[in-house]
């Protein structure tokens, strides 16, 4: 029996293209935010948020966990993605359903069916909290996408292009959007 759809509603929520196989899902994961916040209690019981340290040093002002077979880290030794959490030893908690199904149907949206996620970088912004422009170099199938839920507080979203030089466009992010 297939998995029920998180898919968008027949009302509210709309597709804004932001470039070659990238879109804005507005209000896409609203559906499902009583799940979604239900799994990141379990994910954050085993692995909490911590603000982890840049290669040169610094901490970041955005605290980070994560879930799945492997997990996004950052230490003087660089960026890479690791299946154990540097913190405890132990592997990262497993993906809740919902974060899976979400990213899956909201890839699908986008262009991207059959994505299935593995891993699941949680960041929690608060008021001043910045990620600086960065490009994501650290997957290993560029053929896949990167699925990016907002909850919360609005934010601004920096889309930049594939060459440095290019000006970053400006996206307001709000409360159940979805980048894709």
């Amino acid at each position: 029996m297939d998995a029920p759809s998180l898919g968008l509603p027949e009302s509210g929520p709309r597709k804004v293209a932001l470039g070659p196989g990238a879109a804005l899902l507005r209000g896409f994961a609203v559906a499902v935010e009583v799940e979604l916040l239900a799994g990141l209690d379990r994910v954050l019981s085993s692995s909490p948020f911590r603000h982890m340290v840049t290669p040169g040093g610094f901490p970041m002002s955005v605290a980070m966990s994560n879930c799945g077979i492997a997990g996004w880290v950052s230490d003087r030794t660089g960026y890479r993605y690791d299946r154990s959490d540097p913190e405890t030893g132990r592997p990262w908690p497993d993906m809740p359903y919902a974060f899976g199904r979400l990213a899956a149907d909201a890839a699908e949206q986008a262009g991207f069916p059959g994505f299935a996620p593995d891993a699941c970088l949680i960041k929690r912004y608060v008021p001043g909290a910045r990620l600086t422009l960065h490009q994501d170099k650290n997957e290993r199938d560029f053929g896949q996408p990167i699925v990016s839920v907002s909850l919360g507080l609005p934010a601004i979203f920096l889309w930049g292009g594939e060459i440095r030089a290019e000006r970053p466009r400006r996206v307001p992010l709000l409360h159940g959007d979805v980048v894709v």
